[in-house]
């Protein structure tokens, strides 16, 4: 997975059009995720297409997320997302302002509300699976 400012540095040189195409790259580019583990337990509520997100935990207590969306460009949003935690500490994860980190890319101005409206719910159950697991630690 492609670091977040290798990703914003990128983003920045495109128009919308290209940033568009971009972020369906970025959902290209995801570690495939079993039908198995796309269940209602995995499922982020409130988007208007299907997200499921699924946390695994390595050996060094760094955290590894699967996901997978049925729509292209919300599958790169939650890359996007990802991109800004992934295979990072528990405790890390769940203290990291995903929102703010996400901040440059300035979705709500590049994408439709639809595509948007279920950002803040990627990142609330990206927080609570870091927390659970941090708390468990």
């Amino acid at each position: 997975m492609r670091k977040l400012d290798d990703i914003l540095e990128e983003y920045e040189f495109l128009d919308g059009d290209e940033r568009y195409r971009l972020l369906i790259e970025l959902g290209r580019e995801l570690e495939e995720m079993p039908d198995a583990l796309k269940t209602d337990a995995t499922l982020v509520r409130g988007c208007s297409a299907s997200v499921w997100v699924y946390p695994t935990q390595g050996d060094d207590g760094s955290l590894h997320f699967l996901a997978d969306s049925n729509a292209a460009i919300t599958k790169g949003i939650v890359a996007l997302v990802l991109s800004t935690v992934q295979d990072r500490p528990a405790p890390e994860v769940a203290e990291t302002d995903i929102a703010a980190a996400l901040g440059p890319f300035d979705l709500k101005k590049q994408l439709s509300s639809n595509r948007t409206q279920g950002v803040p719910n990627m990142i609330a159950l990206v927080r609570e699976h870091a927390a659970r697991l941090a708390a468990a630690a």
